[in-house]
């Protein structure tokens, strides 16, 4: 579940292994760049923390960032 922490949407994902983790990020990577909205993000083994926030909007959180989080909830339920 999404969380709002200091001006950012916040998310743990937890795959299976790295393969399942890297194949997330990947598809990930894909919807970002098509809404040229990119998230931070960590990668470690099998976990990958998300956290977004709109910088161009003063590094808050806004409608185009909790569209992209359903976005990726989409993506993760394939998991």
């Amino acid at each position: 579940m999404w969380q709002e922490k200091d001006n950012k949407l916040v998310r743990l994902f937890i795959f299976k292994d790295f393969i399942e983790a890297f194949s997330f990020m990947t598809q990930v990577a894909m919807i970002a760049e098509k809404h040229n909205h990119h998230p931070n993000w960590t990668n470690v083994y099998n976990r990958v923390q998300i956290e977004l926030n709109t910088h161009d909007e003063g590094d808050i959180v806004t409608e185009k960032d909790r569209k992209l989080a359903k976005e990726i909830d989409l993506i993760a339920e394939k998991y």
